[in-house]
């Protein structure tokens, strides 16, 4: 039980820090600042916070017309889902 606590803290909190870089990300995009690189949104994603970065993507219309964001999001979400199934199932 305590390894499934400590995955669910640990996805929670990469899911949150995705979802609120997304938002910055829009609204230095809406200030023409200096932006986040796409390549961080990828990492995050890959280390678990794809779920943060499609909510983030909807809740702030950001990264939607991207066609890699749009399918590669969804697709490494379920590729977080499998390796979180594994981890809890392998042993």
């Amino acid at each position: 039980m305590e390894e499934l606590n400590g995955i669910l803290f640990y996805l929670l909190g990469v899911n949150v820090i995705t979802f609120i870089i997304m938002g910055m990300d829009k609204q230095k995009a809406r200030k023409e600042k200096y932006r986040i690189p796409e390549r961080t949104f990828w990492l995050l994603a890959i280390v678990g916070g794809a779920l943060g970065a499609i909510i983030g993507m909807q809740r702030y219309r950001h990264k939607t017309k991207h066609r890699a964001f749009m399918w590669g999001m969804p697709i490494l979400f379920l590729v977080n889902v499998a390796s979180v199934l594994y981890l809890l199932y392998a042993n």
